[in-house]
């Protein structure tokens, strides 16, 4: 089945007559035979509106109810079982009530999509997803309902429902939108003329990128290559020299001169790495140009004329500027220069700028030498074989072996040519064979000690050997570099592969990161900066090594712009051009990493702020009930006992003194309940370990409970336990009162311990109704009371606490089931060892 086709009308703001449009383009498609239904319109009361609505079929909508109201919303399924050739779906950004099929409304207008259904709706730009903070700059209200992007830009058609602001003004005056009560603060708010105009701007801008996909599109599907100027853009080629400004500034004012240019600032690079140009001017340069609005773009080519042609014709440009070359007057013998050769070949469709500035004809400099790659020492043996070599070679063969053939020398002196070649490069090669052929014809080809040659074939042979020797050079050369090339490329793909993979399992801090960087590039120190603004001091984000960081980027060796408010800064040795690709990835990784972890440290904190609001809210409603209660009910006791009105007898009198007695003692649990926890948030809980028989504790446990509600089983043959004897009562005299809680009257609490290999478990038993294992570890958070406990059986701090002073001692507490019902709790701790127990230093406060 065909997915159906989405057309959307598109209007800046409420009013402009979106529905209107769409309402009248569903009358032209029923007057040609399609069928055509109305989904979901909204005529807000609108009667030109709400007139449009006659003669179209509507399908009834559905009706939901939401906290006591009853709302409709468009019925999908009756549109699926409808299905039309066309549904009118108004309002795309729509949110949904809740209990309907879709949270949001263009999820519905997907399904009737899906199911072949053409759609016809409308959106407001201000409720597009990517705009939500440009509104609400604009406007100053947030817009809550909203639609991606994405959606409206996959619709196969987008029509602008456009009006001037003093006309949409007019029709609110008029009372065509609002009612009139609602009028004059819509007029004043936010239908102000600057706000209309604004919105009126992103719409328009927002339509004409769009249109510009679809051109890019058709030319991409329709293979165009020629150029289309239905708008300025402008390509200035940057070198990475200093003019490079002068012809972003001259390429922005050719494009203020036409409605909608565009400035597209390129630095084409060679795919070798071998550049003069400077990263910090290009990074000034990259600024400047988005400043002025343009866009900042770096591209790989070995043929820098072709390469710019090519990114112009493919951003479909309409003008190059360029500056006039920088070349000296002798320097054009090598050839007619960027500058002449784009003019010649951009072609009618292009128009090609060339700027004059002050640095043409200074001078480009001359290229890097290939040789400064294979290293001082390399280059010096390569001169010495490829010059001395010969002459050394030429004493022996004189000497030792003069009958050994001019063929045989002339393999020789070829030898030492490939030699030269693979130690120094391709110029100690050529000087190797230059040497070479003139030793051979002086001392090795008749009439010796002379520059002439008798024979015509021997003439031959040192014309060939010259020709082998400079082609084998040229080829040991080439092949020399490119393995260098390989090697150099290899260890980059393994070092950035090895940082990539470590940055992305969050293994890298950010020094580690700058330590690494320090030691791939034998740096003495590498330093994170950053700023806030242009104008404020640079500061230290992270640094390592061992000199002092430098506290400005300009300060140091080597200078790697991140942003326009970071750098990272390299002290120890200027680094080679080559080595800087490495290095800007290493500084994107450190601003990254950076990043993260200040993203987590905000993340750390709003997760303590967030669990530290959630124990005061839980705080506060204890406070306002479980602590109230018993207070509630001693004051109450109290004023009955100081009542005159009424003779209380003995009897009376020692139930309510037992009330009083038993409130106090239920509101002192509740709140050493709560101070306990409150010392385990703020980790000042210390324990002081020593060993104890359990029988020495368990006991005690048992205080604030009835005797026979608790059976208590602890074999004297147990080893004796590395405790806490405060915090091990606590914990099990606070298990063994929710216990008793919850287990029936008639089913003691069964208290049992046992010796598992070098732990102690504790099991507090009870036949109450037990706790599902989904909620087996919520119930040891703090105040979570499972089920439907009483409002006045505490606040839910007692297992929370067991656990923490538990887990402060080394040991655990767990839930289990109890067989045949109920729940068990499971109290380990360590057993002794043996060996005489080391107290710690202690602060005065230590909690004992």
């Amino acid at each position: 089945m065909a997915r159906g086709k989405l057309r959307i009308y598109l209007g800046a703001a409420p009013g402009v007559g979106k529905t209107y449009a769409m309402l009248s383009e569903a009358h032209r498609r029923v007057e040609r035979g399609t069928d055509c239904v109305v989904a979901f319109v909204e005529h807000h009361n609108r009667p030109r509106t709400e007139v449009m609505l006659h003669g179209l079929e509507e399908i009834p909508r559905k009706e939901l109810e939401y906290r006591g109201t009853v709302f409709t919303e468009m019925d999908v399924d009756a549109v699926l079982t409808r299905r039309p050739q066309v549904a009118l779906v108004d309002e795309l950004p729509h949110t949904n009530i809740p209990g309907s099929r879709n949270a949001k409304r263009w999820q519905d207008v997907e399904e009737l999509l899906a199911a072949g259904i053409d759609v016809i709706s409308t959106v407001n730009i201000q409720h597009l997803e990517s705009l939500g903070d440009v509104v609400e700059s604009i406007t100053g209200i947030r817009q809550q309902e909203t639609v991606p992007d994405e959606v409206v830009r996959r619709a196969d058609q987008i029509e602008l429902v456009d009006m001037s602001p003093p006309a949409l003004r007019r029709r609110m005056a008029h009372g065509n939108i609002y009612k009139s009560d609602k009028v004059d603060a819509a007029l004043s708010n936010y239908f102000r003329p600057g706000n209309l105009t604004a919105l009126r701007e992103l719409a328009l801008l927002w339509v004409a990128d769009r249109v510009d996909e679809y051109l890019t599109e058709y030319r991409s599907e329709h293979r165009v290559s020629k150029i289309w100027g239905s708008r300025e853009r402008i390509v200035v080629g940057l070198t990475g020299g200093p003019e490079g400004r002068t012809l972003i500034r001259r390429a922005a004012r050719l494009a203020e001169k036409g409605a909608g240019g565009e400035v597209m600032a390129v630095y084409i690079a060679r795919s070798d790495g071998l550049t003069s140009a400077s990263p910090k001017e290009l990074a000034v340069q990259r600024t400047l140009v988005e400043d002025l609005g343009g866009t900042f773009h770096h591209v790989i080519g070995e043929d820098i004329p072709t390469a710019l042609l090519d990114f112009a014709r493919g951003v479909n440009a309409t003008q190059i500027v360029l500056g006039v070359s920088r070349r000296k007057g002798w320097q054009y013998v090598f050839g007619p220069g960027v500058g002449a050769t784009v003019a010649r070949e951009s072609g009618p469709d292009l128009d090609v700028h060339l700027i004059t500035h002050g640095e043409a004809g200074k001078g480009r400099g001359l290229p890097v030498a290939r040789s400064a790659r294979l290293g001082r020492s390399r280059v010096v043996w390569g001169w010495l074989t490829g010059v001395t070599g010969p002459a050394l070679l030429t004493l022996l063969l004189t000497g030792v072996a003069p009958e050994v053939g001019l063929a045989n020398d002339m393999l020789l002196f070829l030898a030492l040519t490939v030699a030269a070649a693979l130690l120094g490069g391709l110029y100690p090669a050529l000087a190797s064979a230059v040497v070479g052929s003139l030793l051979l014809n002086w001392f090795f080809t008749p009439p010796v000690h002379t520059l002439t040659i008798a024979d015509p074939k021997n003439i031959v042979a040192i014309a060939i050997f010259v020709g082998v020797a400079v082609s084998v050079a040229s080829v040991v050369d080439l092949a020399a570099r490119r393995t260098q090339q390989a090697a150099r490329l290899r260890a980059e793909s393994e070092i950035l592969s090895v940082l990539a993979g470590s940055v992305l399992r969050g293994e890298t801090s950010l020094e580690a990161l700058l330590e690494r960087v320090r030691e791939t590039f034998g740096m003495e120190s590498v330093a994170l900066l950053e700023r806030a603004s242009d104008v404020d001091p640079w500061t230290c984000a992270g640094s390592v090594g061992t000199r002092t960081a430098v506290a400005r980027p300009e300060d140091a060796d080597v200078d790697m712009p991140v942003s326009d408010r970071m750098a990272l800064a390299l002290s120890g040795r200027v680094l080679p051009a080559e080595d800087r690709r490495v290095l800007a990835a290493f500084a994107a990784q450190a601003a990254v990493v950076l990043d993260r972890q200040r993203l987590q440290s905000e993340a750390d904190q709003s997760r303590a702020l967030a669990e530290g609001n959630r124990i005061r809210t839980a705080l506060l409603a204890a406070v306002s009930h479980d602590l109230r209660t018993p207070l509630a009910g001693i004051k109450a006791a109290v004023s009955s006992l100081r009542s005159d009105d009424v003779a209380w007898s003995e009897e009376d009198r020692a139930e309510l003194l037992e009330g009083i007695e038993e409130g106090a003692d239920r509101l002192d649990n509740l709140v050493g309940n709560l101070l306990d926890m409150s010392r385990l948030q703020t980790g000042t809980v210390t324990p002081l370990i020593r060993e104890i028989d359990l029988d020495e504790v368990v006991p005690m446990a048992l205080g604030g409970v009835p005797e026979d509600s608790v059976t208590l089983d602890i074999p004297e043959t147990l080893p004796m336990v590395a405790v806490d004897p405060g915090l091990l009562e606590r914990s099990v005299a606070n298990l063994v009162e929710n216990a008793v809680k919850y287990s029936p009257s008639d089913a003691p609490v069964l208290v049992s311990a046992s010796a598992m290999a070098d732990r102690v478990e504790i099991r507090v038993v009870d036949r109450g109704p037990g706790v599902p294992d989904e909620a087996k570890d919520r119930i040891f958070e703090p105040f979570q009371r499972y089920g439907d406990a009483p409002r006045g059986a505490g606040v839910g701090l007692g297992l929370a606490v067991a656990r923490g002073f538990a887990e402060s001692m080394g040991g655990t507490l767990a839930a289990e089931d109890t067989p045949g019902g109920g729940l068990t709790m499971v109290l380990t701790v360590p057993a002794e060892s043996g060996i005489e127990p080391v107290r710690p230093d202690l602060p005065v406060t230590a909690t004992s």
